[in-house]
Order: C-alpha cells, then sequence, then structure tokens
C-alpha cells in the first residue's frame, strides 16, 4: 500500500458525551445497542396523515439558558447545553490552563433550530396577520457561536454543514486546528433535533422506511430519522481514546445518491487509513453508514469488499437503534466507537433480520460480544452530494 505522507497528529479525545435514542449515558446506550429491544418510536405529528418510526430523545432538556443566548434559543440549542452538561465541569476545569482564544468550537448540523420556526410560519400561512420569524435560532452557524458565548471562549467557533457527514466533518476540522497550532482544545460534535422540514423532504423523496429499518436487509426500503447530540473536547495531550485521522472525498456523483460503484467512499476509507499510516487489518471494528436504503447499502458494501478484501473485519449499521441522525449522525456513532474501545467488551450488532443476497458474505456483527481486543475502530459517514468522510479512533499505546 502506498502511504500518504502527510503528517498528521492524533488528538486526544478527553471528555464526551451523548444523547440519542439510545440513551442519556453509557451505561444505557450499551444496553440499547446490546439488547434486542426497540429504541425507536412512532409518531404522528410530523407527516400528515402518516405515522413515522423515528429515533426521539424522550428525556427532558435543560429548561434554563442564559439571557444571554435567547435570540438563539431552540430545541436544538437545549439539547447540544444539555448534553454539554454532562461533561461542563470537567471542559472547564481542563480548559481553565489555556488562554480562551486558543479555545475552540466546530458544530455540525442540518436542521439548525428549524423545527423552532415551524409553528411561526404555518401560522402565517394560515392567517394573514404577520408573524415575526427569529432568524437567529435557525442559522447554521448559531450552534457553534451560542456554545462559544456559553463557555465565554475566544477562538475559532463555527458549523459544518454537509447534511449527514456534517459531525464527523467537524471532528475532522478541530483535529486540523490542533495540527495547525490554531488552538490548544477544540469542542466538536453535532447536534439535530427532529423537525418536520426533515421528514416530509425524506418523505418526498420515497425514503422513509415502512417499519423499523433494516440496513443491507432483503426488504430494506428506507431510513428512519433520528436525532442526537454528539460533543467531545479534543486537544493535543493523549487520551484513553485518540482521534487518529480522517479521510474525506468528494464524488458529486448524484445531488442525493451516492456513486453506485462507492468510489468516493473508496476513497475516504483508503485515505483515512493511509493518514493513520493502517492498514485494512489493523481495523477490528467498521460502524457502516448503513442507511437502509437500497443505492446507499450497495455501494457502501461495495467500497468495503474493495478496501478491506483480504480483512474479514467486524462491521455494523447501528441506525436501526439510534435512527439516521442526519448532521449528527457521525458524533453519535463516532461515541459508539470510542465506548466500544474503552469497553473491549462488546460490539454493536447488526440488525437480526434477513440480509439482501448480494450484500452477504460480510462479517456483519450477530452477538455483541468482543472475542479479542481492538485498537482501531472506524466509522463512516456518507452525505447528499457525495460528500464522504471516515474517521479512525483508536486506543493510547500503552
Amino acid at each position: 500500500m502506498t502511504k500518504n505522507l502527510q503528517h498528521v497528529s492524533a488528538v486526544g479525545i478527553q471528555f464526551s458525551a451523548a444523547l440519542s435514542a439510545l440513551g442519556q449515558n453509557t451505561a444505557e446506550l450499551q444496553h440499547a445497542l446490546t439488547s434486542t429491544e426497540n429504541t425507536l418510536s412512532q409518531r404522528e405529528d410530523l407527516i400528515a396523515g402518516r405515522t413515522v418510526w423515528v429515533g426521539a430523545y424522550n428525556s427532558a432538556l435543560i429548561k434554563d439558558i442564559p439571557e444571554n443566548l435567547s435570540g438563539a434559543d431552540s430545541r436544538n440549542l437545549r439539547f447540544a447545553l444539555t448534553a454539554l452538561s454532562h461533561i461542563e465541569t470537567e471542559i472547564r476545569a481542563y480548559t481553565a490552563q489555556f488562554p480562551k482564544q486558543r479555545l475552540a468550537v466546530i458544530m455540525g448540523t442540518s436542521t439548525s433550530g428549524i423545527a423552532d420556526n415551524e409553528p411561526v410560519v404555518k401560522a402565517q400561512l394560515q392567517q394573514p396577520t404577520p408573524q415575526s420569524v427569529q432568524h437567529q435560532k435557525q442559522e447554521m452557524g448559531s450552534l457553534a457561536k451560542a456554545l462559544q458565548h456559553y463557555l465565554d471562549w475566544d477562538g475559532p467557533a463555527y458549523t459544518i454543514s454537509t447534511a449527514c457527514s456534517s459531525a464527523a466533518k467537524a471532528m475532522a476540522a478541530g483535529q486540523r486546528l490542533l495540527n495547525a497550532d490554531l488552538a490548544d482544545a477544540v469542542l466538536v460534535g453535532g447536534v439535530d433535533t427532529l423537525c418536520k422540514l426533515t421528514l416530509n423532504g425524506f418523505e418526498s423523496l420515497e425514503s422513509l422506511s415502512s417499519g423499523i429499518c433494516q440496513p443491507c436487509g432483503a426488504n430494506r426500503d428506507g431510513i428512519n430519522i433520528g436525532e442526537a447530540a454528539g460533543l467531545f473536547l479534543l486537544s493535543k495531550a493523549p487520551a484513553a481514546v485518540m482521534l487518529l485521522s480522517s479521510g474525506e472525498s468528494m464524488d458529486a456523483w448524484h445531488i442525493s445518491a451516492p456513486h453506485p460503484e462507492g468510489r468516493g467512499a473508496v476513497e475516504a476509507m483508503q485515505n483515512a487509513l493511509n493518514v493513520a499510516q493502517l492498514e485494512a487489518g489493523d481495523i477490528g471494528y467498521l460502524n457502516l453508514h448503513g442507511t437502509s436504503t437500497p443505492q446507499n447499502d450497495a455501494m457502501e458494501i461495495k467500497a468495503v469488499q474493495t478496501v478491506f478484501s483480504d480483512a474479514a473485519v467486524a462491521l455494523s449499521s447501528t441506525k436501526h437503534k439510534t435512527g439516521h441522525c442526519l448532521g449528527a449522525a457521525g458524533a453519535i456513532e463516532a461515541f459508539i466507537c470510542q465506548q466500544v474501545l474503552l469497553d473491549q467488551f462488546w460490539l454493536p450488532p447488526h440488525h437480526a433480520g434477513e440480509l439482501d443476497e448480494a450484500l452477504v458474505g460480510q462479517n456483519y456483527v450477530r452477538v455483541p460480544h468482543l472475542a479479542a481486543p481492538i485498537r482501531y475502530v472506524m466509522s463512516n459517514s456518507f452525505a447528499f452530494g457525495g460528500s464522504n468522510i471516515s474517521l479512525i479512533l483508536g486506543t493510547a499505546l500503552p
């Protein structure tokens, strides 16, 4: 294999938190992923005349936010602040050693606070009285700026919105910021919340599953939408789990469909391996993008067969448990991979349904037991327009 000579230093994941349909802590997440219990729920209020399965976060969000964030107040922001509250004390103590201008925030989202303005738009359409729309809460850049103001940091703060690769790209961007010595610590991740815009958009594309999605399944018929908040504090210091590398590509094949041969996916995975200076056989687990659409799953397995042709990598999709969390998908799935590396005794099983005959032959995780310790995991995120990224996480050297 030809190695990529680009020098990229691994960065440590110092603290992390994630909220989703899997729960609000690591114990709930591990139980939800390894049990046969259904974690999705049915909703009737998102698409007129249709009940849909979604990956909803059903626990409480924080009720009070600072006055200076009121203009950006939304469920999306409260979701982010609730996740942050799980690690806020640790983050503030850790970052006190750095100048505020060396502390950065990079977030990924695709929905921002759109859900909070949907009732206002509906009211405007139903009655002639002018409605006041607070645009700030739904601006894509609002999330990162609000978190920056909340933490009282003065470094770079921006949001990446590249659909389903947003959060993973935010993590990669955070690593680059640290490698370029433009920051000493970076809060990265992604947050997306359920909203009618995205549900109805995927309905119009005929991409929503009629039931609970079955990635790579024989009868797969589409996705379930989910919501999640995943946050990570990265720094140059070693940590139990390191973000080793990312591989990105842009195949630009179609506005909403991947290249059928998975060319962009192959390039992203291979780039991540090259930058980390690893072989395919070094990867102990691969979290598939695995959306459960006919085209995505078919192309991703072709890509896996190309990159991992000589390595029977254990793989699974976790979207039948979380739903597709869009701009936050890369964050919740990176968090799952991080927890696998920390625990070293379980892997998230693939769904138990019948697989597509054309996609069998892979080492799908069928039982949660991890037979031997692993050091490296990969997580794939592929988005509309061909925006692809693969992350590699690894345990720190002994």
